[in-house]
């Protein structure tokens, strides 16, 4: 397939090069990680260490079973990396604390029969038949809390009930939405973080008009209309965010 990305910073956060996203492909897998933003309110996370920080290890214990083509389930990568990310800063961390780091993750892995895919968070994979079928691969659970208050975030993250992301308990790995779709059945994949997905989700889009953009102007053009989106909003909530997108295409 052919595999093309961008991953850009929200255009208002400072320092600018300070992207919480994170984009990691390869001949046969491509993942998209995005980074939970830190409150404006103070929280203390127990972590001396950024949400970037996070999302750079993850990416790091990630590549390894990727590029050396291992066949254990998607699920198992994940936790195996979560397990060695908490590890390494377990001296320095209090990695039990509930607000420490995390970051959603989207993956897929494929071979000439098969196309894995493993969601966790609000990072959406959406695949497209060559009937033009669009499929869209979703972890809601964040949009069924019962309020987005610290304190109900704090006390569901992780938990059953609650949602799940890649932070430090590798038991949230298998908590993931995953599954399997032959080959043929699939033309075009693309692989989102919100900040890029909300062209559909946040500004009423079809997954359709989504797709004809990354195909026909590419993955950048895309980011560029949701910005323009970002900067004529009035809807509540964050007006820009960090956005990453990578489209899998053809054959």
């Amino acid at each position: 397939m052919e595999i093309r990305s961008i991953s850009q910073a929200a255009p208002d956060r400072r320092p600018p090069a300070a992207n919480e996203d994170l984009v990691l492909t390869g001949p046969d897998f491509a993942v998209v990680l995005d980074g939970a933003s830190a409150p404006r309110v103070y929280v203390d996370s127990g972590c001396r260490h950024t949400v970037a920080w996070l999302v750079m290890q993850l990416a790091t214990h990630l590549a390894t079973p990727f590029l050396t083509h291992s066949a254990a389930p998607l699920a198992d990568l994940l936790a195996d990396a979560i397990t060695a990310v908490r590890a390494s800063h377990a001296d320095t961390c209090d990695v039990s604390n509930p607000d420490s780091p995390s970051s959603t993750v989207a993956m897929v892995r494929f071979d000439s029969d098969h196309i894995e895919h493993l969601v966790l968070a609000d990072s959406p994979i959406v695949m497209r038949s060559p009937q033009g079928r669009i499929t869209v691969h979703s972890d809601d659970r964040v949009d069924l809390l019962p309020d987005r208050t610290l304190e109900t975030v704090r006390r569901l993250r992780n938990r059953p009930g609650g949602f799940w992301v890649a932070s430090t308990e590798p038991g949230a790995a298998y908590e993931a939405v995953t599954g399997s779709t032959d080959r043929v059945a699939v033309e075009a994949i693309a692989l989102l973080t919100d900040g890029a997905s909300r062209y559909t989700e946040r500004y009423g889009h079809s997954w359709v008009e989504l797709f004809d953009v990354l195909t026909t102007e590419g993955p950048r053009r895309l980011i560029e209309r949701v910005r323009q989106h970002d900067s004529a909003s009035a809807l509540s909530g964050k007006r820009y965010d960090d956005a990453s997108v990578v489209l899998l295409q053809g054959p």
